[in-house]
């Protein structure tokens, strides 16, 4: 089902000023998405800043990520995006951001997965409905390659359907949802237990 290409790319326009309002999407770093149809994504422009898009800062790519409009190159990390709504034809939206508490917490966490648990607001990630449960984020490490990196996230998520988001380590979160008022909502909810999580442990080591 193919949805309205103006509405989304206003949707992506509006995360992106409300993003970089916070300070998760400093610049031209991070990337979002919707789902435009069954087959197409559309996607920021690669090397945009990310408070100050228009219209023109986004295209329609397919799901292996090949933009669909001459003259317009898509992220560099336009598989991370494409591999999700293959996973999941539910999934409608994908926000990546680069705060400042994940970049911090993902480089602190020498595992390879951080666990939330007890948290009133893990309540506020899709499918979650107490505290008394644990929220796994896994942390993959870095690559350049994103194709490559794909191949190390694709077992993750074929592993854990209720995986609601992932952490790069050194680099930034992805999360999504079905719209992207859901995709926003986890991100929030994600920068509120980061930032506890940075708290408790700074305190822990006094």
């Amino acid at each position: 089902m193919t949805v309205n290409r103006e509405q989304l790319a206003g949707e992506i326009i509006e995360a992106g000023r409300f993003l970089y309002g916070r300070g998760w999407s400093p610049a031209t770093s991070s990337n979002y998405s919707a789902r435009l149809s069954d087959r197409e994504v559309l996607l920021t422009v690669s090397g945009k800043h990310k408070g100050q898009l228009g219209p023109d800062d986004v295209l329609a790519t397919d799901l292996a990520g090949n933009s669909l409009e001459p003259g317009k190159k898509p992220s560099a990390e336009t598989l991370l995006h494409t591999q999700l709504y293959a996973w999941k034809p539910e999934i409608g939206a994908v926000l990546h951001t680069h705060s400042v508490n994940a970049t911090v917490l993902s480089r602190l966490t020498l595992s390879d997965s951080l666990v939330f648990s007890d948290y009133e607001l893990q309540k506020a990630f899709s499918g979650i409905s107490t505290h008394e449960c644990q929220v796994c984020v896994p942390i993959f490490d870095n690559d350049q390659d994103i194709a490559r990196l794909a191949a190390k996230v694709q077992p993750w998520l074929d592993a854990n359907p209720d995986c609601v988001g992932y952490l790069i380590r050194g680099h930034g979160l992805y999360t999504w949802g079905p719209r992207m008022s859901d995709a926003l909502r986890q991100v929030e909810a994600f920068e509120f237990l980061f930032e506890c999580e940075l708290k408790v442990r700074a305190l822990q080591a006094r």
